[in-house]
């Protein structure tokens, strides 16, 4: 897991050829335009490797239901708002149906963020992590998940 700000997320070049693809369509779409602009729903970057799924999200109250994945790694954005997260890498309890790419589980938080400001997080495949956290004052958030393939 990462939690850093977007100006820096140029230091983290050279983790996955993935991830750079991902770093790079940021930085070039950022140039010239608000991550705000891009639409609802899905956008291609390359392919099944890395694409950005954008949406409207309700935050819920906390909970100790943490999700994960096998295949991809989370890079999280909030363009509106500040959803809380969490993460923990205390393995709990398998917690329904592993389905897709996203299973869930149950697990203590051990360590928890706000997004908003200019931030970001990136969760790894088989970390456990809760997004959509609702936080004093946000309730509602505009947000950039970019689903990066982690996997060979």
């Amino acid at each position: 897991m990462i939690c850093d700000a977007l100006e820096h997320l140029n230091r983290y070049r050279g983790l996955h050829r993935n991830l750079d693809t991902a770093i790079d369509y940021l930085t070039a779409y950022h140039v010239a335009h608000d991550l705000y602009d891009l639409p609802l729903g899905r956008t291609e970057v390359d392919g099944e490797n890395v694409f950005i799924n954008v949406m409207e999200a309700d935050l819920s109250p906390d909970s100790t239901r943490f999700e994960y994945h096998k295949k991809y790694a989370d890079l999280q954005i909030d363009l509106t708002g500040g959803e809380g997260w969490g993460y923990t890498n205390l393995p709990g309890e398998e917690a329904g149906e592993f389905t897709g790419d996203i299973g869930f589980r149950t697990s203590p938080d051990a360590v928890s963020g706000t997004l908003g400001e200019g931030r970001f997080v990136l969760f790894f495949p088989g970390e456990l992590h809760k997004p959509g956290v609702a936080r004093p004052g946000c309730a509602h958030v505009r947000k950039v998940v970019i689903k990066i393939r982690m996997e060979d």
